[in-house]
């Protein structure tokens, strides 16, 4: 397993992002109450910025027309087919949404275009335990090769709820769609590519990036065992 992206943060003895009450970490992923501190952590990316009390005080990325993506590459080693599952068979979405200490209690897929999927992710109890649900709706479905979808925020019952109304930072709208595009690199390997667009906000991106990529690494994981 091989995960592909242009910055790194790699861990030193303590957690990378720690909230008082939930774990921020974009989308995705991940994320709400997110009054994170920086502990002993070790940053390998030009741009970023922190202060003398830890905190992120600048990325530097040009940005055009007032929003951004998320852009992030994996390489699996698992054979496309067992990739695709992952994204439409609920038992293994479970195993992988959400960032890493986080379980996945409610993943209802409805995997068709017009369909709409509800999925729940769960903080560990020393984030506070509480669950965060979002549903996808299917723009677009290439077997095998393209998903499309809108993630939005909502209730348990797939009311759609206003990111900023219920405690997220700045920077994520409404509706955040999404593109997921699948490789075949042949021996058993699988390339994907997750865009997330229109936040108006360069952390939000660089914690969205850092929340995918551990979503991934659970996604690797659960197929090497399956």
């Amino acid at each position: 397993m091989k995960t592909v992206h242009p910055f790194t943060i790699e861990k030193k003895n303590e957690t990378i992002f720690n909230c008082h009450n939930y774990r921020f970490f974009g989308l995705n992923s991940f994320y709400r109450f997110y009054d994170f501190t920086r502990k002993k952590i070790e940053v390998i990316k030009p741009g970023l910025q922190f202060n003398n009390n830890n905190q992120l005080i600048s990325i530097s990325k040009k940005m055009t027309n007032d929003t951004m993506n998320m852009v992030t590459i994996y390489i699996f080693d698992a054979p496309l087919e067992q990739v695709w599952k992952a994204w439409s068979n609920e038992e293994l979405v479970k195993q992988w949404w959400g960032p890493k200490a986080f379980t996945c209690p409610v993943a209802r897929i409805e995997f068709r275009e017009g369909g709409t999927s509800l999925v729940c992710m769960r903080a560990p109890s020393e984030y506070g335990g509480q669950d965060m649900y979002n549903t996808w709706t299917y723009q677009k479905i290439v077997p095998m090769g393209r998903i499309e979808y809108i993630l939005n925020f909502t209730d348990k019952d797939g009311n759609k709820l206003d990111p900023a109304a219920i405690g997220m930072p700045p920077g994520i709208p409404e509706d955040v769609p999404h593109v997921v595009t699948f490789k075949d690199l042949g021996n058993n390997r699988t390339e994907i590519t997750v865009t997330e667009y229109g936040y108006t906000s360069a952390e939000v991106v660089e914690l969205s990036k850092a929340g995918m990529n551990e979503c991934l690494d659970k996604m690797a994981e659960a197929l090497a065992k399956n």
